[in-house]
């Protein structure tokens, strides 16, 4: 590494610092301090430390290792955006639905549910024990064809909170395909309007196994 240059006084710095060398007084005895010296013939350029952060208690050291990796980009390609708030669940639809000649038949009255659950102002934790309770003791009983009553849900985000409301509605089909309800569940449909519409769930029960 190349030594720096230094700095010699110039003629005006001289005749200053002559001045103010003739103007100081002593300093009192017993203070600690020593007598003033002459100013140096060169003067070398300081070379300043930054000033290293005070790292509070359990903080994490600003070390490579804990330093997050930021991915490479260039100029005019879209900013990445960071999730702030718990990511929304998967949306998916059921994939055994009623058939449409029990659909005609609801319908028209011929046949209806014959037992509901209203899962309004539950949490999903909530909803989902009460479904699951709700669908495997209507199989127990022998019933065929029971109402899940969801809510459509408005779609507008509801700060706050981190998922959009309706989301039972998108929900309930997953899980009426997936763990001990997908062994109870023979055919899922929209319900018709008198009977809530898009709001709520048409669910054909399997028939309870001979033992």
């Amino acid at each position: 590494m190349s030594r720096r240059r230094e700095r010699r006084l110039t003629e005006e710095e001289r005749r200053l610092w002559s001045r103010v060398a003739a103007s100081a007084r002593p300093m009192r005895a017993g203070n600690g301090a020593g007598p003033l010296e002459g100013l140096p013939e060169t003067l070398a350029p300081r070379e300043l430390e930054p000033p290293r952060a005070a790292v509070l208690p359990g903080a994490v050291p600003d070390t490579p290792e804990h330093v997050e990796r930021v991915e490479p980009f260039r100029i005019g390609e879209k900013a990445q955006t960071w999730a702030t708030t718990a990511a929304e669940p998967r949306r998916e639809e059921a994939t055994i639905s009623l058939d449409r000649r029990s659909l005609r038949r609801l319908a028209r009255g011929k046949t209806a549910p014959e037992a509901r659950i209203d899962l309004h102002g539950m949490t999903l934790d909530e909803a989902h024990e009460a479904l699951t309770r709700f669908i495997l003791s209507a199989q127990a009983r022998g019933l065929r064809l029971v109402l899940v009553i969801t809510g459509k849900g408005s779609g507008r985000e509801e700060p706050p909170f981190p998922y959009r409301r309706g989301i039972l509605r998108r929900q309930v089909p997953v899980w009426l395909r997936t763990g001990p309800m997908a062994l109870a569940v023979a055919e899922v449909g929209t319900a018709h309007r008198r009977h809530g519409g898009e709001g709520a769930l048409y669910v054909r029960l399997r028939k309870t196994p001979r033992r």
